[in-house]
């Protein structure tokens, strides 16, 4: 069976079997056709491994780039590659690793299955756990007390503790992210979200008409990524308005549109417009219609709804805990607060048209040069670099 992924993997002179039959259960071995090094276990994303003829990667993480991505550094460097689902915990590997890469779900109980000598990484994609939760809660408790409602919109990650029982991080996310797991005392390597969806800026576009025009884009967790905080700013905002792309119609999301009915479907200069994806054609027209994208997350690895803006020339209002530098071309809230929020879109509002031009322009180049899949695998190469010029002094 061919697939986009085995197409490209052929393309570098690797070859690809099949092992097992349902895709949670399954894992796809690659070879090598360098000198052999030895033998490496991925477990992340398997899907991409299996898809047909005429499929395409799903564009609905970013996990679905990075994993193929991962694979061709190890078989690059001379080692076969084994990849199994992050949620396959019941994988009993039948040789030795040089190398096991994973995601949190499993790490602890996989890696203990492993060779002693075997050199253990945890991939994070988030913020330590116990920092998102409490964040997490916090925000909750926030909107209960300022709106009296209970809400279920909760984004919580499961207890693991593959910080505390690998080798190495690696991490997406800057030093926010990475401050999380500095407790520890493991080496950490930040690597860039690869965004999967590129885009050509528009020059033509007109910012005297999309100046006042704001985006909130994000996934599940609407309070956890700071929606709440935004409807609440843009309802008494009039002059502004606010477009909100997201998963409204999840059932877990279903109180809190409810709560905020008012604002997302009766408030004129608030466009509720759901889930959009951020490849077709509907999201351009959305970019070219907005001068700035609203993020207050309380807790994330790298916003990866920030990287897609950036890379459609979004200018970026965000908080310190999206993980994301905008140095340069967009704002840092100081705290996530009305105030703040409110701040930052009228002062984005008074700039000129050139100066809203200008940070466009570097946000999208910022994009481009920082977040491309060859940027992710880049990085992660240099990763593996810095592992074995280490194990080699010891």
């Amino acid at each position: 069976m061919k697939s986009v992924i085995n197409t490209i993997i052929r393309r570098f002179g690797f070859e690809i079997r099949r092992i097992g039959v349902d895709s949670h259960m399954e894992c796809v071995s690659l070879e090598t056709e360098q000198i052999r090094r030895g033998n490496v276990l991925l477990a992340y994303i398997v899907e991409p491994f299996l898809l047909k003829a005429g499929e395409s990667p799903s564009r609905s993480h970013t996990h679905h780039t990075e994993s193929p991505l991962i694979a061709q550094v190890f078989l690059a460097r001379g080692y076969d590659v084994d990849i199994i689902d992050y949620r396959n915990g019941s994988f009993k590997p039948g040789k030795d690793y040089s190398y096991f890469v994973s995601a949190r779900t499993h790490f602890v109980e996989l890696a203990e299955r492993l060779n002693k000598d075997c050199i253990k990484i945890a991939h994070m994609d988030t913020a330590h756990f116990l920092f998102n939760n409490s964040m997490a809660y916090r925000r909750l408790l926030e909107l209960q007390q300022r709106r009296g409602i209970t809400s279920t919109s909760i984004r919580i990650i499961e207890h693991n503790y593959a910080a505390e029982h690998a080798d190495y991080l690696t991490m997406l996310g800057n030093q926010f992210t990475q401050s999380t797991y500095s407790f520890a005392g493991k080496p950490v390597f930040s690597l860039p979200v690869p965004t999967p969806n590129t885009f050509a800026l528009r020059k033509d576009k007109d910012f005297t008409a999309c100046k006042n025009r704001f985006l909130w884009l994000g996934s599940g967790g609407l309070v956890h990524k700071g929606l709440d905080l935004v409807l609440e700013v843009f309802r008494e905002t009039p002059e502004c308005q606010l477009t909100v792309c997201g998963p409204l119609d999840a059932p877990s999301e279903k109180g809190f549109v409810q709560a905020f009915h008012r604002e997302l479907y009766e408030t004129p200069n608030i466009q509720a417009i759901g889930w959009v994806d951020v490849g077709s054609e509907q999201f351009e027209e959305i970019a070219n219609s907005c001068s700035a994208l609203i993020y207050p997350s309380c807790s994330e690895g790298q916003a990866g709804s920030i990287i897609t803006c950036l890379q459609a020339g979004i200018i970026p209002l965000v908080s310190y805990e999206s993980g994301v530098d905008v140095d340069g071309f967009g704002t840092v809230f100081e705290e996530c607060s009305h105030e703040q929020i409110s701040k930052a879109v009228m002062e984005l509002v008074e700039k000129s048209n050139d100066e809203l031009a200008d940070l466009s322009l570097k946000a999208h180049e910022y994009a481009k040069q920082n977040h491309s899949a060859e940027s992710y695998r880049k990085a992660f190469d240099q990763v593996i670099s810095q592992i074995e010029r280490g194990k080699s002094v010891q």
